[in-house]
């Protein structure tokens, strides 16, 4: 081939810019993938980074409601024993009066002598 087809064709393809742009590329193409593999693998981490950052809200948000429902479960719980014990103490105040009621004579509404 001659010299001046050869400096057509380079010109045809771009001229000085071409030449520069591949003489980079042979030269600087290792580093090039290298620091787009980086870039890549930034954007990766940035991602799994913003994942876990959601994941751990949603986690102490479902923890705040757990906490609230537990706290409800406690004071309904602590409303049923207390009614219990209300229950109770009526029906032991019904035995000790079913106990103390005297049936001598007829008298249903006196209360007897001694105090058991």
């Amino acid at each position: 081939m001659q010299t001046t087809t050869i400096l057509t064709f380079i010109t045809a393809m771009g001229g000085l810019e071409a030449v520069k742009w591949f003489v980079r590329y042979l030269t600087c193409r290792k580093t090039d993938a290298r620091k787009e593999e980086a870039s890549v693998n930034s954007l990766e981490e940035e991602n799994r980074r913003k994942k876990v950052d959601w994941l751990e809200e949603r986690l102490t948000q479902r923890d705040e409601k757990i906490d609230g429902l537990y706290a409800e479960l406690r004071k309904e719980q602590e409303e049923k024993i207390n009614w219990i014990h209300k229950c109770h103490e009526v029906e032991l105040i019904q035995k000790e009066s079913e106990v103390k009621k005297c049936e001598i004579r007829g008298c249903v509404k006196r209360l007897p002598p001694s105090d058991y």
